[in-house]
């Protein structure tokens, strides 16, 4: 089994020959995994690419690791642990109550999403205070700040890529209204109308009323889609204007028949049965 660490692209030395493990990851290679200047180690810049490296050398930090470093030689790139899905799924999940988002974040990205956008919806009981207020926030509202909660998420996806042999670590997008979602997706339908490539792009919004079944929606495809995008709504459901909304936007509606799935349910299954259909889960 290998032993992965990460470093963003900017940890590499400009030469390529060099590349530094952040305070986590350094903890992590001397004080769990006890290696030493000569082991093997293997380095993931989170967009993909993987290098066979070995240790160059191991500093102790002081307390509570707080200067741990680690500097690694760079032998060569190498093939991902585990090859990417070919297909770029996009699942855009309403804001969830409790852990249940972490829950999402964690089982898409092993499935293979490569990205993940929290969607805030009416009927969502799940609130997250905006950057520019965070200073008039109450005592009710800690932890549940946009970029505390972003940050969180983000952290979850990348160790849930490192568990699962991923070199890619999916982009968790900030949070977005239901209606700014529409509307990007409107325009960017637009600016493509007379695009060559334009029904290689597909977005998908699972509803519990008022869609179609899968497969009958994906019959109609002509091509397979080269990207798509999967909406799931929130534990209340969606808004009657917001499924209208979805529909006049070019969104393709979708039920799961007689079943009713919890939402985190629900958005693992729909990126399962994506990758299965269109990526590299069969």
């Amino acid at each position: 089994m290998r032993r992965r660490f990460y470093a963003p692209p900017d940890a590499f030395a400009p030469d390529g020959a060099t590349v530094s493990l952040a305070r986590e990851e350094a903890q992590h290679l001397r004080g769990v995994l006890r290696l030493k200047p000569g082991d093997e180690a293997f380095v993931f810049d989170g967009e993909g690419r993987e290098y066979a490296c070995l240790v160059a050398t191991v500093a102790a930090g002081g307390r509570r690791a707080a200067g741990e470093t680690a500097t690694l030689e760079v032998r060569g790139r190498v093939e991902p642990q585990r090859p990417e899905s070919p297909l770029d799924l996009t699942l855009a999940v309403a804001l969830l109550k409790g852990e249940k988002f972490d829950l999402v974040v964690q089982k898409a990205t092993e499935l293979g999403v490569w990205r993940i956008v929290p969607v805030e919806t009416k009927r969502a009981d799940v609130r997250l205070v905006r950057e520019e207020s965070e200073g008039r926030k109450g005592k009710g509202s800690e932890g549940r700040d946009a970029g505390g909660r972003v940050a969180r998420w983000r952290r979850l996806a990348l160790e849930a890529a490192k568990q699962s042999g991923r070199a890619r670590v999916p982009e968790v997008c900030a949070p977005v209204a239901f209606a700014e979602l529409m509307a990007a997706s409107t325009a960017n339908a637009a600016a493509h109308k007379d695009a060559a490539n334009v029904d290689e792009e597909r977005r998908l919004f699972f509803t519990e009323r008022g869609g179609r079944g899968l497969a009958e929606t994906l019959r109609e495809w002509t091509t397979r889609p080269a990207k798509l995008t999967a909406l799931v709504g929130a534990e209340g459901g969606w808004d009657d204007e917001e499924i209208a909304r979805a529909s006049e936007a070019g969104w393709h509606a979708v039920t799961f028949g007689g079943r009713v799935l919890r939402a985190e349910t629900a958005a693992v299954v729909v990126t399962g049965l994506l990758q299965h259909l269109y990526g590299d889960l069969v």
